[in-house]
């Protein structure tokens, strides 16, 4: 298959989940035989045009169009203040991707494509531009909602992209059971919804792959000892990660095990907000916060240091980050109310246990959670081994890019019919 995949991050520029999904699944594409071009957005630092990994990557010269948006978008983009540049610019994006796509490549070039893929609201308008001028199928994953992410009602010009795109695109491509039903919820067909779980590579995310020397610096840039126990949350310092609540857990923490030390890391816009937290709670001693981006195998070197690691999310579509920290033979404890992929994942009981459900909302919950996993070392070992486990039998990249071909294989075969 030809695939043109329209998404809004991609190697070198990740910036969330979204962006270690398709740095993973793209070369898997290729690998398989597929033919895959990326139009994905340029920060001015970018080539425009380059192969990697035998991906064709175009990213179009953006031109500021930040003074004229104001007048044509409606209300509550408007409101978005400084984010008005990135709505500008993801459209001016969207646009120019979706021309070079069909008058150059197509018109001018006469190359065949046999799908449009795009990954969630940042790229449906270069696909659905796509789709109508090329009358191609096209895919829509969708990784996670507008109405989640700011738990609550978001913006209204961002839900009426999902909810067009949805409707318009031939199939939709979601990352668990509860986001299906959450766009179900939101008006989708559900004849045409698919699940595929993601993955993560259990070769580079293995426990023997990092030194005894590797875990050891980690755990001294943080000043926890030997006998201590190091708690790892990374990812998005953002309000729908719960990290708030989980500062807040550790006070029940620090009195049931002292010896307890909790280590943020991410990028945040809450930060002050933590840190003010953090000192009035009087816990600059077992809280380490860490306010910045790390490099996957950075990345790596904090899960084998970690005892056990935590995501109280109150929205997770799915949770890379957990499968990651099970990959490593780590024990964990996961946010599990509402929409949450993690606790589809995450077998909280019975002989194939790996880790805790906890009320996200809730710190005396999230704290039950962390004593359960800590108070039992022997135990939290088995709970890692049990991770490692499942990740290695059903979790990994390669079943997911055949699961995810499959669907579009099938969706060509039903459209050429």
């Amino acid at each position: 298959m030809k695939l043109a995949v329209f998404v809004w991050e991609f190697p070198p520029r990740i910036v969330g989940g979204l962006g270690t999904y398709i740095s993973e699944i793209a070369p898997r594409f290729v690998k398989m035989g597929h033919d895959v071009t990326v139009f994905t957005l340029n920060d001015g630092k970018l080539e425009e045009h380059e192969v990697l990994n035998g991906i064709e990557v175009y990213r179009p010269k953006l031109l500021n169009s930040e003074d004229v948006v104001p007048t044509v978008i409606a209300e509550d983009i408007r409101r978005w203040g400084t984010g008005i540049r990135f709505f500008a610019d993801l459209t001016m994006s969207n646009i120019l991707s979706a021309d070079r796509l069909v008058n150059v490549l197509v018109n001018k070039e006469h190359r065949r494509y046999d799908a449009i893929i795009v990954h969630d609201w940042l790229s449906i308008m270069g696909g659905m531009i796509a789709k109508r001028e090329l009358d191609k199928p096209l895919i829509f994953h969708l990784h996670s909602t507008e109405k989640g992410r700011t738990l609550g009602e978001g913006s209204k010009t961002v839900r009426d992209l999902e909810y067009e795109g949805g409707q318009k695109s031939d199939h939709v491509v979601t990352v668990s059971y509860a986001m299906r039903d959450e766009l179900i919820s939101l008006g989708f067909p559900q004849g045409k919804i698919s699940v595929v779980y993601n993955g993560v590579d259990p070769n580079k995310y293995s426990p023997e792959r990092v030194s005894r020397q590797k875990v050891e610096q980690v755990r001294q840039r943080y000043g926890i000892k030997n006998d201590e126990y190091m708690i790892l949350f990374v990812g998005r310092i953002i309000v729908v990660k719960g990290v708030d609540r989980l500062v807040q857990a550790m006070t029940s923490v620090k009195r049931s095990i002292p010896k307890a030390k909790l280590v943020v890391v991410g990028v945040s816009d809450m930060q002050y907000s933590i840190e003010e937290l953090t000192r009035t709670l009087g816990l600059e001693d077992n809280v380490k916060l860490r306010f910045e981006w790390i490099p996957e195998d950075e990345r790596i070197a904090h899960y084998a240091a970690s005892d056990l690691c935590i995501f109280p999310s109150l929205y997770e579509p799915f949770g890379i980050v957990a499968l990651e920290a099970m990959s490593m033979a780590k024990p964990v404890v996961v946010g599990a109310r509402g929409v949450s992929g993690m606790k589809e994942f995450v077998v909280p009981n019975g002989p194939d246990q790996c880790g805790f459900h906890v009320n996200p909302y809730e710190p005396n919950d999230i704290a039950w959670g962390i004593t359960s996993a800590l108070e039992n070392m022997e135990h939290a070992r088995k709970l890692g081994e049990n991770g490692r486990r499942l990740v290695l039998e059903t979790y990994n990249w390669d079943a997911v890019a055949k699961r995810t071909i499959s669907i579009y294989s099938n969706l060509l075969q039903r459209a050429s019919s």
